[in-house]
């Protein structure tokens, strides 16, 4: 039952998808990071669906539809609570000021500039790489990114001490049973692998191993700007690593076929 329990608070928290009401108590979040991911094969999944959609309609849903629509699925699904960190966080770097006054800037309910900025480049970017699309193998290929995100997020919570100590992230990692989260986790990886190179081999897999370096990167900012993880910084994790490998997933598709 707590596994049930769990499965419907990660989906009632990192999605909009209806879910039985659960009471937010420590066991019965004990296992809601082992299925992070699953939300994201159900955002990869509705991509997938509105790709055979238009494959299935043909001339009568023209390509720059599913583009655009395909740009705001994702936040459709998730309910836009990764991408409201990204614009915290990137309102917090922009701002140039010190470790304590970017945290409060996280804090802060109002989207300043650079947030909207932000995210007019994000929607921007993330568009003109749906356009890249052009087989099925990439979009497959592509929900792959939305398990990996939210996999390595998963993971980065785990082992990266919090900034705060507090707040929904620290809540979340300090239920979370470690000793079961880790190895399922590591499932998720192992079998994202998997596809990758069942759907472009070694190739796959070395686009895997490239998308990683966002993952670097992110560790090495949220300690240099904040000493820490929150959850705003998550969010923005996630977020910016989908916009690369929706660049990688079209990318791809034009290697594969050299």
């Amino acid at each position: 039952m707590a596994v049930l329990k769990s499965l419907c608070l990660a989906f009632s928290m990192y999605s909009r998808i209806p879910m039985p009401p659960v009471a937010w108590e420590e066991k019965n979040m004990r296992y809601v990071l082992c299925f992070f991911p699953l939300v994201g094969l159900v955002v990869g999944g509705g991509m997938y669906g509105l790709w055979r959609l238009r494959s299935w309609l043909g001339v009568f849903i023209p390509f720059p539809v599913f583009v655009l629509t395909g740009t705001v699925l994702p936040i459709l699904i998730s309910g836009g609570i990764h991408m409201d960190g990204f614009m915290d966080t990137m309102d917090a770097l922009c701002s140039c000021h010190g470790r304590e006054r970017k945290l409060e800037i996280l804090k802060d309910p109002h989207a300043g500039a650079f947030a909207c900025i932000s995210l007019a480049c994000v929607m921007t970017l993330y568009g003109a790489a749906l356009y890249l699309l052009l087989e099925e193998r990439q979009v497959l290929f592509l929900g792959l990114g939305y398990v990996l995100s939210r996999t390595l997020s998963a993971f980065a919570l785990l082992t990266i001490k919090n900034a705060r100590g507090s707040g929904t992230a620290s809540t979340f990692s300090a239920g979370a049973s470690k000793k079961i989260a880790l190895p399922v986790l590591s499932l998720w990886l192992f079998l994202a692998a998997e596809m990758a190179f069942f759907l472009y081999g070694v190739y796959g897999i070395l686009c895997v191993a490239l998308s990683l370096s966002v993952f670097f990167y992110y560790q090495w900012m949220a300690y240099r700007h904040f000493g820490g993880l929150t959850g705003d910084l998550a969010g923005w994790f996630v977020v910016v690593y989908e916009l690369v490998f929706v660049w990688l997933s079209g990318i791809m598709g034009y290697v594969w076929n050299l």
